[in-house]
């Protein structure tokens, strides 16, 4: 049995979330059809994070163990193919260790967000921002999002459906920038709750048109009550960036391009 790490990007729009799903197409399902077709085997796959229906990924870490004799290139190239029509790539392939795990051995992750401020219409943006045409002050969001970074009980912030025990979470990076047209917010944390960037986000959105302070997010992050939440940001501006391991467990061997045809 061998372990081969994925690198997967996917648009998430067709999907109903990256775990497989009884009713409705997933990314995992994809993935784990497309093993299964290309090895005779029965697939699992393990990814470090989970998205949500409309959430896209630029390089979602997940592993699989097969029997097939097969080189990562191979493996990658087989995948790709048979994941045809389907907004899913294998990005990377390699083998790693057995011990290596895609999800419990991840010490971090990253997520970008991404709003369009502009009154047009988005065309090529489609599905990949969250279009605001009011003017949004992206300093004043920053400002109140060092609010947010810490140790901290992110119940507010986090779906009444979230599965964690904990609502207790280290978020270790949140910034808002702009660009032009564009504010993208950057948040980094060893883990997320569920919905908890989309939260945050749609109360800086609320910062930004100036309905909420600074003072009102922390009076919200300090009521630890989800009816504390002002806004839930849609998942089309949401991407899963990086997911991050320590040196001890990358991948032994990186083969993805070695027997290349």
């Amino acid at each position: 049995m061998t372990r081969f790490a994925l690198t997967l990007e996917f648009d998430g729009t067709p999907f109903q979330g990256l775990q497989r799903q009884k009713h409705g197409p997933t990314v995992q399902q994809s993935v784990e059809d497309a093993a299964s077709e290309v090895t005779g085997e029965k697939v699992t796959m393990h990814s470090a994070g989970r998205t949500d229906t409309g959430v896209h990924a630029l390089a979602m870490r997940s592993h699989i163990d097969i029997e097939k004799d097969m080189t990562p290139f191979r493996l990658m190239e087989a995948l790709n193919a048979k994941m045809r029509p389907d907004p899913v790539a294998v990005t990377h392939c390699e083998i790693v260790d057995e011990e290596w795990h895609a999800r419990f051995s991840c010490i971090g992750r990253r997520y970008l967000y991404r709003i369009c401020n502009r009154r047009a219409p988005l065309t090529l943006e489609k599905d990949r921002a969250w279009q605001i045409p009011q003017e949004l002050d992206d300093e004043a969001m920053h400002r109140a999002a060092q609010v947010l970074v810490g140790r901290h009980d992110f119940t507010t912030f986090r779906s009444a459906h979230c599965q964690a025990k904990d609502p207790v979470k280290t978020l270790d990076h949140l910034e808002v920038q702009r660009r032009g047209e564009y504010i993208t917010i950057h948040a980094a944390a060893r883990s997320f709750l569920h919905h908890q960037v989309r939260s945050m986000v749609g109360c800086l959105a609320l910062v930004g048109q100036g309905t909420w302070s600074e003072k009102r997010m922390a009076q919200a992050l300090a009521a630890k009550e989800r009816q504390e939440l002002g806004l839930n940001a849609p998942a089309n501006g949401l991407f899963f960036v990086e997911a991050i391991y320590p040196v001890a467990n990358t991948p032994q061997k990186d083969t993805s391009e070695e027997n290349t045809p």
